[in-house]
Formats: structure tokens, C-alpha cells, sequence
């Protein structure tokens, strides 16, 4: 398998970037004669530091990238190859309903990082392939807020177990009312529910996709698909916490393959995966959806940066980290591609808007 370094000379090499990742996911494609599809952001990469957060996450926007990757083909069997921090839990509910309406039997190859809502996609497939290095991530939801001007990811539960602690110190000492006010007052109507809403949604989709498909042969499906979901929707520490091959495979009943027991499919899923994070750190692309031919969805970030106000979102299910200064997207060129996902224009003067 050739080095990151040694990637990194060869893509330098190439008349345009994205030559040598599609020769990669080429190549894949006709050692294990399904369908493949990247989906990938650069959460990991450079572009963390100059992209919006909600950007590099999960979004609605997405469907369009796998739309895109999608027409086509004619497969009924797909290798996915996920690289996300996670993202919005209804975009992924749309982006498995999706898959799953065209696949038969699909494959999540997890070449590092599947968080939160990467996680749950990966959950709604038949199997997932990780190498030691790779991990999933908790499931619990992410409330997205505006708190000193910036927006953090605070965990649903969190939000909760502090409300009940407020009900509390309030019941005993009513005089506590007029501190906690301020604490509590930029909560938007119905958002205390809302918590629990995220909370109860992610295990239950979690735990419906594998009753359905990972564990549809099993006898005791039902209840393996609720304990597992239970275990990945619990506290780990952080909700951004790892969660490695070994930890997954002993802690749950998962369909876990181990990539190191195929070494030239391992040493393909590390190559895209190098030269993707290649593409973002050289590029201006941030995210790409893109199959074996190819085609698919692109997003571009402009190289100038702009101060643009992010609107407050919930839920999301993603790491809990500080957000980066956002930049404008555009919708980037796409030699070779047939359907480009057009990101929208945004006016730095104005907030932006959903």
C-alpha cells in the first residue's frame, strides 16, 4: 500500500486533482463488483479550521450529492465509504431511506472517523468494515445553541438533566427562580421537549434500521436492535469520544468485519481515503459525494473568508466542539460529473438563513 507522502507526490503530479481518488474508488469497484460510493468531509483536515462546522456536517443538502452519485447505476449491492462528524439526524434518516429503497445489501467501510449521525448511517447498513484504526461515535443528540455569540453543540441530555436540577433547586429555594432566569430564558418555545424528542428518535431509528437489515436473520432481532442502540445513545464520557473496532465488536452484537483480514481491500479504502483528505487540504473542496464513475456531488468552499452568522439549528447530531468562522460556499466546477449539487449564495451582510 502506498504512503500518505507518496499519494501526496503522485496527486501533486496529476493535471487535476481528483485523478488519482478516482482511480482509487475505480479500482475498488472492480475488486469487489459492487456499486461505491465516497462520502466524505473534511472535518479532519485543514479545512476544520476555514469551513462552518454545519457545513462539513450531515445536511439535508446532501440527498442531492448521493442523487447525483446515484443515476446510473445499476447494482443492487453497494460499498459505502463514510468519513463524516455527523450531522443532522433527519438528513440522515433521508440519506438511508434513500440508499436502502435502491440497495439490497450494502457495506459501510469506516476508513477513520463515523460519528454520531455517520454512526447511524452505518448502523442502517448490512455490515460494517473498520480497521484498527477506525471508530464510530455515541449517538446522543446534539442541541445546537447561540450562547456569547458563538454556537456551541451542547448534548440533548445534558440540557435535560440540567432543567430538572433548576426544577429542583427552585422548588426547595423559589428565590433561585431570578438567577436561573437568565440561564434558561434564550431557550426557544417547546425546545425542553424537543430534547426529548432528539433523544428518543435517534435510538429509535437506530434500533428500527438494525431490526430490519443487520440483524433481520437474527431470532431475538428486536431486542438486540434496542440494546444496541441503547448502548451507543449512552453516556461514553464525551460525544465525541472514539469508539474503536475492539470496543464495538466486544461491546455489541454488530456485524463487524475487520479490514485487516482482506489486505488489498484494505490497502483501496486507505487509498481513497488518503487521497481524499489530499483533495481537501489542497483544494477548496470541503465535502464530496462521488461513485465509481466518477460523478456526484461537490461542494467548494471561497478562498476569502467571511463573517456569516449562523442561524440557531436543533437537532443535530454531531461533536461537541468550538465552531470555526465560516466561509462562503460556492458551487464549484465539476469536470467530469453530470449532476453538481449547487450550494446556496450567501449574503455576508444578512444572517444566514435555512
Amino acid at each position: 500500500m502506498p504512503t500518505r507522502a507518496e499519494i501526496e507526490q503522485q496527486v501533486r503530479k496529476a493535471t487535476a486533482q481528483d485523478i488519482l481518488r478516482r482511480d482509487f474508488i475505480a479500482k475498488l469497484h472492480r475488486y469487489t463488483k459492487r456499486d461505491t460510493i465516497l462520502y466524505a468531509s473534511g472535518f479532519s483536515t485543514t479545512k476544520e479550521t476555514v469551513v462552518q462546522g454545519s457545513l462539513l456536517s450531515i445536511g439535508l443538502m446532501d440527498i442531492q450529492g448521493f442523487m447525483a452519485a446515484l443515476k446510473g447505476l445499476k447494482g443492487k449491492q453497494l460499498d459505502l465509504i463514510l468519513h463524516s462528524p455527523g450531522g443532522s439526524l433527519d438528513a440522515a434518516d433521508q440519506i438511508v431511506q434513500y440508499l436502502r429503497s435502491k440497495y439490497d445489501h450494502i457495506r459501510a467501510f469506516i476508513p477513520q472517523n463515523a460519528m454520531s449521525a455517520a454512526t447511524m448511517v452505518a448502523c442502517a447498513c448490512d455490515e460494517i468494515w473498520m480497521g484498527k484504526q477506525s471508530a464510530l461515535g455515541p449517538i446522543d443528540p446534539q442541541m445546537v445553541l447561540p450562547t456569547g455569540g458563538a454556537m456551541r453543540s451542547i448534548p440533548a441530555q445534558a440540557i435535560l438533566d440540567e432543567f430538572e436540577d433548576i426544577k429542583k433547586d427552585v422548588l426547595e429555594k423559589p428565590a433561585l427562580a431570578a438567577i436561573y432566569y437568565d440561564r434558561i430564558r434564550g431557550y426557544p418555545y417547546g425546545f425542553i421537549k424537543l430534547c426529548r424528542t432528539a433523544i428518543e428518535h435517534s435510538q429509535t431509528r437506530v434500533a428500527e434500521w438494525l431490526e430490519k437489515y443487520m440483524f433481520q436473520k437474527e431470532p431475538d432481532k428486536t431486542k438486540m436492535a434496542a440494546d444496541t442502540a441503547d448502548w451507543l445513545a449512552n453516556d461514553h464520557g464525551s460525544h465525541g469520544r472514539p469508539l474503536g473496532l475492539e470496543i464495538v465488536a466486544g461491546e455489541t452484537k454488530l456485524v463487524i468485519k475487520r479490514l485487516e483480514e482482506d489486505q488489498k481491500l484494505q490497502d483501496l479504502v486507505l487509498s481513497i481515503y488518503h487521497a481524499t483528505t489530499l483533495t481537501f487540504d489542497t483544494t477548496q473542496c470541503f465535502k464530496l459525494i462521488e461513485n465509481h464513475l466518477g460523478k456526484g456531488g461537490y461542494y467548494q468552499a471561497a478562498q476569502q473568508q467571511v463573517a456569516v452568522a449562523a442561524p440557531f439549528q436543533m437537532p443535530t447530531i454531531m461533536p461537541a466542539r468550538p465552531p470555526a468562522q465560516p466561509t462562503r460556499p460556492q458551487q464549484p466546477p465539476n469536470p467530469g460529473t453530470q449532476q453538481p449539487v449547487a450550494l446556496p449564495q450567501k449574503n455576508p451582510d444578512k444572517t444566514e438563513q435555512k
